[in-house]
Order: C-alpha cells, then structure tokens, then sequence
C-alpha cells in the first residue's frame, strides 16, 4: 500500500520520538507568530492615513467621457456638423442633469450615481500615457504603458501589508479578463504573494475551497506541522523571497478555507441590503454581487479590492466604436450597485476610510470620421475618473477638458498623478515607497507623479 504525503506526515508525527520536540517547536513558533517577519503582517504607513483601503472599480473597454461625466453642450449644437476633413461633431444621446447640493453635471446613464455626487470627487482631466486598450489599461493600473511592472493593488500590499492574515491582501473580484490579462494585478518584481487573487462571480467562486473529508481538528494539526517543517526548510534560505512568499501563500491558502467561505455568503444580509444593490436571495453573480462582495471584504480586513466589469469581448466592454447604444444596458449593470456601495458604506461608517475609485482606461472621442457614426474611437487625451471617500472631498469637479472634450484644459492628471494620490489618502509618500531590483530603486510612479493636494479634505 502506498503512503501519499498526508499518511507519511501523520506516520512522522504520530508514531516517532520526534513528536515531542516538534510540537514544542510548534508551540513556540506559534506564540511568536505575531512577531515573525512576515511580508503581509500590518506596517506603518509614512504618515497618518486618511484611507485604510481601496475598492477600485475599472471599466474594461474605456467609458465615453462626453456621454457620461462631461457635459459639452457644444457637441450637440453642433451635432453632425464638419469640423475639417473626415472630423465631424458628435452630439451625446443622454442628457445631463445636475446632481446633490453641489450641483455636479452627470448624464442619465448615471442616476443612481448621482444620487452620491456629493460624495464624489469628479476628475475631467485625465490623460493616459497610450492610446490602445492593452497599453491604456496596464497603464493606469501599474504606470507603465510599454515594461511589466506591479499593479497599484500589488505596491499598496507590499506598502501595509493587510490586517486579516486568512484573506489575501489584493483580491480581484471579475468574471472575466480585461486586456493586458493578469498582467493588470500581477506583482512583477515585488514578492508574489502580493499579487492580486481573481475570485469569479458564481456559486463556487474559489474553487476547491473547502477542505473534504478530514476534520477540522485534524487538518490544523497537519498544517502546522508542515508549517513546521517549512520553517526549517527557510532556515539559512531567508533571502529568497520566492521561498517565503510561496510558503506564505500557502498559510493564506489554508486561512483562507475558514474565512472565504464565510465572506462570500450572502445569506445573512439583510432583504433592504439586497434590495440596495439590487440583488435577488441566493444570486451569485451581477455586478451587485461583486459590489457587495467587496464591502464584505473591506469589512474582514483586505487591504485592495479591485472590481472589474467587462473583459474583451465588444458586447461586453464600454469599447463602442460602432455601438454606444449598447451604453444603457452597460451602465444600467453598474449604476445601481455602486451607488449603493458608496451608500452602504457611509451608513456603516467606513466610507471616511475607504477609497473608492472609478476608472477606465481612456474615453471617447468628440469627433466621428463621418455624420451618423453610431460610436467613438479610443480617446486618451481627456477622459474622466472619480473618487469618493477616504480624505477626498465630496462633491469637487477638478480639472477640465476643452468645450469639446478633446484635450485637457485645466490640471491635467497623469496615471501618476492619480496613483501618488491615492497612496498619499493611505498615507504612503510615492517617492518613497520604492522596492531594490536589478540594481535600482522602483517606485510605482516611476520619475513622475504630483500629489492632487486641492481634491484632498486636509
């Protein structure tokens, strides 16, 4: 009869003179767990934070500024007329209203979200650093267009670690891949457990996550003795971060056994919250149920949660360079379930700590090769973004494009800007965050990046 790894650990552990001295070691390893070098245990932050973790809501496809978050009357009074050869205008299909105290401009693909304008700060400013959908979307979520680098969830991870040792760092909640794939929430040259971890939308959303057969009494047992021996295997191997890292996702592995299945398990909200995000009892899918997945997440403890909508395939993207009329459908997914994820945190009161960010990786373009265009090309030169929550004032439209929505006007804001930003809410000095490979510092700005001081509450 053959010994399978399992049998071979409990013959070691169980029927040796070896059993005492492990479990003394284990006990002792245990008691000074908290003070262990462990990559993802909580670290200090540069300053005092404003934000203790993110909710990043990407868009895969690049979401139409001038439909969406800024209004240019212009382009309708001008709608179909030519501008220069094979450049005609194009006028919006939505009408704008003002939202909230602030009085803040948004179309109506947008309701629901404007019914939260006045705790979002608007930025019609942004400009990208490429102009296809791969080198635009791995731009804004790593700051380089053109060399792998680490995602912004992979640097906040590596920069605080996370509080809730059983859940990953960085998870990624998308039913499917946006361009540049895996790329837009791998670690690169940061250790790996820092990657992001993909949870798909469904009724099994981590597969294999729940143990089988064994107790649960049992199962610890096993995993701390193979902790055990993982330990010693590092002993005089400490150096090599890929060891620690892959002998740490396996601790986030196991933890995460307990507490995924929990976190993922709506059957305890309330009706009035399903109601808020417009989900249906026992659903397991929808962008309402990646909204809500994230706040169960922020609560346990995660440091970056990235929720994406969409992925490659044209019918499912915000890409419309010969369909906008897919336009309702799209945001009629989303427009509810964010709203009420903005909502739903301020009534838990963890919206003052939490950066929720909208993004994508580009706009759209005011102008169509010919009149009766039904969409819009890729447009980097100005596009929109927002952010809400986390020591970001409400309410704030910064920056802005020219009348027609073609280039940046006022304040432009580079993916670097926006990202030294975000770290500065979390209390991380971009410049200084910076990791040693290949004989040189990194930094997820690279030379570049300006912290929006004027967005910030103090």
């Amino acid at each position: 009869m053959q010994s399978n790894r399992r049998q071979m650990i409990r013959s070691i552990a169980g029927g040796s003179l070896l059993l005492p001295g492990i479990m003394s070691q284990l006990m002792s390893d245990s008691a000074n767990a908290a003070k262990s070098n462990n990559p993802l245990s909580p670290k200090d932050s540069h300053f005092p934070a404003t934000a203790k973790r993110v909710i990043f809501l990407f868009m895969t496809g690049g979401v139409s500024h001038v439909d969406t978050f800024d209004h240019k009357p212009i382009l309708n009074e001008r709608h179909d007329q030519q501008q220069r050869p094979r450049n005609f205008y194009k006028g919006s299909g939505w009408k704008f209203r003002k939202y909230g105290e602030s009085g803040m401009e948004i179309s109506d693909l947008f309701p629901h979200i404007g019914s939260v304008a006045d705790e979002i700060c608007m930025i019609n400013s942004m400009k990208n650093i490429n102009g296809d959908h791969f080198g635009a979307t791995i731009g804004i979520h790593t700051g380089s267009a053109t060399f792998n680098r680490p995602s912004f969830g992979s640097w906040v991870s590596y920069g605080l670690g996370t509080v809730n040792q059983n859940l990953p760092s960085f998870v990624v909640v998308s039913e499917g891949i946006p361009y540049g794939g895996g790329q837009n929430w791998g670690s690169d040259f940061l250790p790996v457990l820092h990657q992001g971890t993909q949870i798909v939308p469904g009724n099994d959303p981590i597969k294999n996550i729940r143990p089988a057969g064994d107790s649960g009494k049992l199962q610890k047992a096993e995993l701390d003795l193979v902790e055990f021996f993982n330990k010693q295997h590092l002993k005089g191997r400490e150096a090599d971060s890929n060891l620690a890292s892959r002998i740490r996702s396996f601790e986030t592995a196991a933890g995460m056994q307990l507490a995924a299945p929990e976190a993922f398990d709506l059957s305890n909200e309330t009706q009035e919250t399903l109601d808020l995000y417009g989900l249906e009892p026992g659903q397991t899918t929808s962008f309402g149920w990646q909204c809500l997945v994230a706040r169960r997440l922020a609560q346990r403890g995660v440091r970056f949660i990235e929720l994406v909508d969409g992925d490659t395939f044209l019918d499912r993207n915000w890409d419309a360079h010969a369909n906008i009329s897919k336009y309702p459908k799209l945001s009629k997914n989303v427009d509810q379930p964010i709203a009420a994820l903005i909502k739903d945190l301020k009534r838990l009161g963890m919206l003052d700590d939490t950066l929720v960010v909208f993004t994508t990786e580009f706009g759209r373009g005011p102008f169509v090769p010919e009149p009766g265009t039904n969409g819009r090309g890729h447009h980097a030169s100005a596009y929109s973004s927002w952010i809400a929550g986390g020591g970001i004032k409400g309410g704030l439209v910064y920056g802005k494009s020219d009348e027609f929505g073609s280039q940046v006007a006022e304040n432009i804001v580079s993916p670097h800007d926006f990202h030294a930003t975000l770290l500065h809410c979390l209390g991380m000095d971009h410049e200084k965050l910076t990791y040693r490979n290949a004989g040189r510092d990194y930094r997820l700005t690279d030379v570049h990046g300006e912290v929006l001081h004027h967005i910030l509450k103090s």
